[in-house]
């Protein structure tokens, strides 16, 4: 705000005369503190200045005061705002939540219930929102998904897949059920719920690099989806160092034996790996020799790719998005219906991409 001096003037003797008003109708009780007295201008701010000021925004910029008028939840407190002025002013028909005011809620309660986020957005802002507006308000979006901007063509993407609790009749069981996600290199996650084509189809239609590195650990559903991105021919499919690593210790035996075995599949060689194990004949080394002939074109050389920098060697992009996911989609207690899950993880993906607030 560039103002002149004069200006300055003018709007500092307002500002103490409006001050002094406001500090004689304040209960002394609330001026002990610093706390008290933030709380009380605030309230000061909501109820007397905010509703003064905005009117006279909204009526300057519009240049109408036609239309039935309602009243709105605003940031700077609640406002009249009149049908041709929402109009000017893009405000949604039948609205009773300012656009930035939206903006909050949905920030506040991507994170936390909904009944939490009602109580949060009225300590931080003063206002009240209850946790059935903020529920609805919700499953009013249409979160869409962000194209990836990077100066280059996606080169890495990650897959993996998280679960749900869905709500059952009561005196039944609870049932997890499986939601898949997709980390593009660091600049976007998308997370469905048994959609795999939408999945699928956003990442085609990223600039996709070739070769694109695909990383995933060994379950059958991540394969799937990355079996449908791009072509064989410009995809490398790595398995995930760190799960391939976890699958090998889980054979109780000879550390040095399962070292040696580390050190080949390290460097790719599968079949040498398996040769450590060779007259072992046992549950557990059954298994890992099958997992490994399974993946074997997705176990690569690790330490050359590391070396060289080529890619990552392990899917770490998507799970941290997955737990950041499942940091509201687990809430201590926390039952979907199926039909809102969809909604919950597209808001929960919004908020990791950063556009709740653009």
């Amino acid at each position: 705000m560039d103002l002149t001096a004069q200006q300055q003037q003018a709007l500092h003797e307002h500002l103490r005369a409006a001050a002094e008003i406001l500090y004689q109708n304040t209960p002394p009780e609330q001026l002990t503190s610093l706390e008290g007295i933030e709380l009380a201008v605030r309230e000061h701010l909501l109820a007397a200045v905010g509703p003064q000021n905005g009117p006279f925004f909204v009526q300057t910029v519009t240049g109408t005061v036609a239309g039935y008028a309602r009243r709105l939840t605003t940031c700077v407190g609640t406002l009249q705002i009149t049908q041709k002025q929402a109009q000017i002013l893009k405000v949604k028909p039948n609205a009773r939540l300012s656009p930035r005011m939206e903006k909050y809620c949905l920030l506040v309660s991507a994170n936390v219930s909904y009944q939490h986020a009602e109580q949060d957005i009225e300590t931080l802002s003063g206002l009240r929102v209850s946790h059935a507006t903020q529920q609805r308000l919700v499953h009013r979006q249409r979160f869409a998904l962000p194209v990836a901007s990077a100066p280059e063509a996606v080169q890495e993407l990650s897959v993996d897949g998280g679960k749900v609790r869905l709500r059952t009749q009561p005196g039944q069981p609870c049932e997890w059920r499986d939601y898949k996600a997709v980390r593009l290199q660091g600049v976007a996650t998308a997370a469905m719920y048994r959609d795999n084509d939408s999945l699928v189809g956003w990442v085609n239609r990223q600039g996709l690099a070739a070769p694109l590195t695909c990383l995933g650990d060994g379950h059958d559903g991540i394969w799937n989806i990355v079996s449908r991105i791009a072509t064989p021919e410009r995809r490398r499919e790595i398995l995930d160092w760190y799960h391939l690593k976890e699958n090998l210790y889980k054979v109780e035996g000879s550390y040095s034996r399962l070292h040696r075995a580390e050190a080949h599949l390290w460097r790719g060689e599968v079949e040498a790996a398996i040769a450590q194990f060779d007259g072992w004949e046992v549950a557990p080394v059954t298994r890992l020799c099958q997992y490994l002939r399974k993946h074997q074109s997705r176990i690569v050389n690790y330490d050359y790719l590391q070396a060289e920098q080529v890619c990552s060697v392990g899917s770490g992009a998507v799970e941290s998005a997955v737990k950041q996911i499942d940091r509201r989609l687990k809430l201590s207690g926390a039952q979907w219906k199926v039909e809102n899950v969809p909604q919950v993880l597209a808001h929960r993906a919004a908020y990791l991409n950063g556009l709740l607030l653009s």
